[in-house]
């Protein structure tokens, strides 16, 4: 029986949807997808869609589903219908549409596109080691194939088992790809793919993602470009159930620096691992526009605004994307730079107290300390987890401070430093306790002027003294934020260090 096809949504606007399997953690190559998928609809002024496709069952987790509406949300690629909130295209989660699934096979099999194809898992690895040992590429098309429908019920209806293969047809598809153009790919190249699995199973990707675009009304399809010789068996099954496929658009791989897809062997992919290491989200999306789309060649910071405001897809490189994460983590820093000391304040904190310098409670207590801190050394970050190596100077006592080697080699290469520094602490000690850092910088340099004394010769193991490191901020704001008597305490320590 021929059963009505479920009408589609007529598509009045643009319709754009991101469709991903809750599998794994949620990788940069779903995210650069998303986002453009996300751009595409914006700048469109159309329909952002969220569908889980959670088919293989066997492998979907909870805290993958989890992660990936976690994600993109922290990432702010808003959706306008999805799983959380809802909309008319409903349900959003593929293992809800089976019933969608079913009807469709059926107008299949009426039609004459599928058959059951009763052959074994063993015969066709044979017919494969087969193929491979004549070094031959002969698209599958499965010993079934030419059964009739009589033949073929009363064997399912004894109970053999049977998958539901998709029967290519001779020629070639032919369409318009919005990133690559005129593609054309021949069918002498497609397997008669599996659309249904053996024993009544799941089916599979080719068909369900093809069935639920047809139901929500999508108009376009960005995706990668491993997806590109998928699309000739879309292609078909849209043509089979007479309906109107979306635009594809494939879009290119992310490689890593050695030219290969980029993979944990090229370093980290996830999304979690670039935000525990305290990577900014701006800094992120950013970097993630620029994987295979450029705004005009020459400029590489802009906001998301001006991204979607540009974005063609038509303009989006054909060549992989090279995944270069020192200027990933340059970008970082020009965002982290951009940010006001509040802002950064607010970023860095949670590093901070996951690193046990201070807990959340005593920086709120003294926030306009934080902040001022914050801005000291904001022009040496490039991640927000930067923070606790700069900032552990500020959160320890003089007893407790550790000098850098290199900042005690440098304190120990200028002849009379104990004596110097003995009396820029008496200068010191004497100086009004109410003076801003800027007066007290000055005069420290007529001071040492005074005296015929180079200011390296006192700043460098100044600096040492205050903070045990050999670069940071400036010295006097450093004893501005550490306090007088704190300060005094630090020169006086390496005094004595540098006497023993």
């Amino acid at each position: 029986m021929l059963l009505a096809q479920p009408s589609p949504v007529t598509p009045l606007i643009m319709r754009v949807r991101i469709a991903p399997s809750p599998t794994g953690s949620v990788h940069l190559g779903l995210c650069r997808t998303a986002l453009f998928n996300w751009a595409h609809a914006r700048h469109g002024k159309g329909t952002f869609v969220l569908r889980i496709e959670d088919t293989d069952v066997e492998r979907n987790t909870k805290d993958s589903l989890a992660a990936i509406l976690e994600g993109l949300r922290w990432l702010d690629l808003d959706w306008d219908e999805g799983p959380d909130v809802g909309g008319e295209h409903g349900p959003y989660f593929q293992t809800e549409r089976l019933d969608t699934y079913r009807a469709q096979v059926e107008r299949l099999q009426d039609g004459g596109h599928i058959y059951r194809d009763f052959s074994t898992p063993e015969e066709q690895d044979a017919w494969h080691a087969e193929q491979e040992k004549r070094k031959q590429r002969v698209a599958y098309r499965g010993a079934d194939r030419d059964l009739s429908a009589a033949a073929s019920k009363e064997r399912a209806d004894a109970g053999e088992s049977f998958a539901m293969r998709f029967r290519i047809p001779e020629g070639e598809t032919q369409f318009t790809d919005l990133v690559r153009g005129q593609v054309t790919l021949p069918h002498t190249e497609i397997d008669d793919w599996v659309l249904m699995r053996r024993g009544g199973g799941m089916p599979t990707y080719n068909f369900t993602v093809v069935c639920d675009d047809m139901a929500m009304g999508i108009t376009s399809v960005l995706r990668g470009e491993e997806h590109l010789v998928n699309t000739p068996k879309q292609l078909l099954i849209y043509q089979a159930l007479g309906a109107e496929p979306p635009e594809f658009g494939h879009l290119p791989l992310l490689l890593g620096k050695d030219r290969r897809k980029l993979s944990k062997r090229s370093g980290d992919t996830s999304l979690g691992d670039y935000r525990a290491k305290g990577y900014p989200k701006g800094a992120i999306l950013n970097f993630l526009a620029l994987q295979g789309w450029a705004l005009d060649g020459e400029t590489e910071v802009f906001s998301m605004e001006t991204f979607v405001e540009n974005f063609d897809a038509a303009q989006v490189s054909k060549g992989g994307s090279i995944f270069d994460p020192d200027k990933f983590l340059w970008l970082a820093g020009e965002y982290l730079r951009g940010e006001t000391p509040a802002e950064l304040a607010e970023h860095c904190l949670p590093f901070v107290v996951a690193e046990g310098q201070s807990s959340e409670a005593d920086l709120r207590e003294r926030w306009d300390w934080f902040v001022q801190l914050i801005g000291a050394v904001q022009e040496r970050l490039s991640l927000y987890s930067h923070a606790p190596s700069w900032l552990a100077p500020y959160f320890v006592s003089a007893e407790e401070l550790i000098y850098e080697p290199k900042a005690e080699k440098g304190a120990r290469k200028h002849e009379g430093t104990g004596e110097l520094l003995g009396a820029f602490g008496e200068w010191l000690g004497a100086r009004p306790t109410d003076e801003d850092s800027e007066a007290t910088s000055t005069a420290a340099k007529e001071w040492l002027g005074e005296r015929g004394v180079k200011i390296g010769a006192l700043f460098q193991p100044l600096r040492c003294a205050l903070s045990g490191q050999p670069g940071g901020p400036d010295l006097f704001l450093m004893i501005g934020l550490l306090g007088r008597q704190e300060a005094l305490l630090r020169i006086q320590k390496l005094i004595e260090r540098l006497a023993q």
